[in-house]
């Protein structure tokens, strides 16, 4: 048991290294592409009026929409990072505590073994219904705390869209990843095999989920090309989380698991910790994989622009 707690505390330090570590390189950036975009600006300026009569005001001029536009950059990059801290908070984390607890009811309650198909469906639901609970309960405490103007008809309707594409990834993960671990292949492998695997069903489960629902969800938009792009690279993110959450069984070579000191659940470890650990896991691998989205996507082309 106290492995299991410094397993959980190590879990936590690392996450919140990497949140630091993200935020220091963003504003390193930042600063330094404001700088480079200043000195090029003062040096145009200088030689397209070097022979004008008013220099300073021209220059003024022009400098001011460029200041603008910077601006609107940093915020827009920052607004990517708090939709993210928020996803995970509210759909990441839960999905992955939700995933575990139904394992641990279809196994000691029901008595499925992780082979079976009924396993299967339980864990994915669990997953679903991790995403939907979290993501209404979020928006529910939000609305009574911070911002009254929040539609929760809207948010249940987007907890349902959400929590179906993971039911579907939720329900790939532990058929694939046997599949995968059966065919004797390395950790590495597993990861990344199980990253396209459930990242695929999720963007199938987002698409389904638009022609379907939409039909009678208001607040649920159909199937477009631009909402193809934004669903591609969610679930891109969603991949990651789902190859981190691999990293919780230390069973599977862990010689070659290199998240078993930050997320593996050995034997032993209570059930509630293990779910902890699970939500933790999926959080990690949303988070880095998101981050890297959030710098490398253009400005309105990714999904929580």
């Amino acid at each position: 048991q106290n492995t299991s707690f410094r397993n959980l505390r190590t879990t936590y330090k690392t996450i919140i290294i990497a949140i630091e570590i993200i935020s220091a390189t963003w504003k390193i950036m930042f600063a330094l592409r404001s700088n480079n975009a200043t000195i090029l600006k003062t040096l145009r300026a200088a030689q397209r009026h070097v022979h004008s009569s008013a220099p300073i005001q021209k220059s003024a001029e022009a400098a001011t929409p460029l200041v603008t536009e910077e601006e609107k950059e940093s915020s827009g990059l920052m607004s990517r990072f708090i939709v993210t801290a928020e996803v995970t908070v509210s759909k990441i984390f839960p999905a992955g505590f939700g995933w575990q607890s139904s394992s641990i009811i279809a196994e000691n309650s029901f008595g499925y073994t992780p082979e079976t198909m009924s396993f299967a469906l339980t864990t994915g639901a669990g997953d679903g219904l991790g995403v939907l609970a979290g993501h209404t309960l979020y928006y529910g405490i939000k609305k009574a705390v911070v911002d009254s103007s929040i539609d929760m008809n809207k948010e249940l309707q987007t907890g349902f869209f959400l929590g179906s594409a993971a039911f579907c990834s939720g329900t790939v993960w532990q058929p694939l990843v046997n599949t995968l671990q059966g065919a004797n292949l390395s950790f590495n492998e597993v990861f990344f095999g199980t990253w396209c695997g459930c990242g695929l069903a999720f963007y199938a489960g987002l698409r389904v989920g638009r022609t379907i629902l939409s039909g009678f969800m208001s607040h649920i938009e159909e199937p477009t090309y631009d909402n193809h792009k934004t669903d591609a690279s969610l679930s891109v993110a969603i991949g990651s989380a789902t190859a981190f959450f691999v990293g919780t069984d230390a069973a599977y070579l862990p010689s070659q698991n290199f998240l078993i000191d930050i997320v593996g659940i050995k034997d032993g470890t209570p059930d509630l910790m293990g779910c902890a650990i699970a939500g933790s896991s999926t959080s990690l691998g949303f988070v880095t994989a998101q981050t890297g989205l959030n710098l490398v996507y253009p400005a309105k082309k990714c999904w929580n622009d």
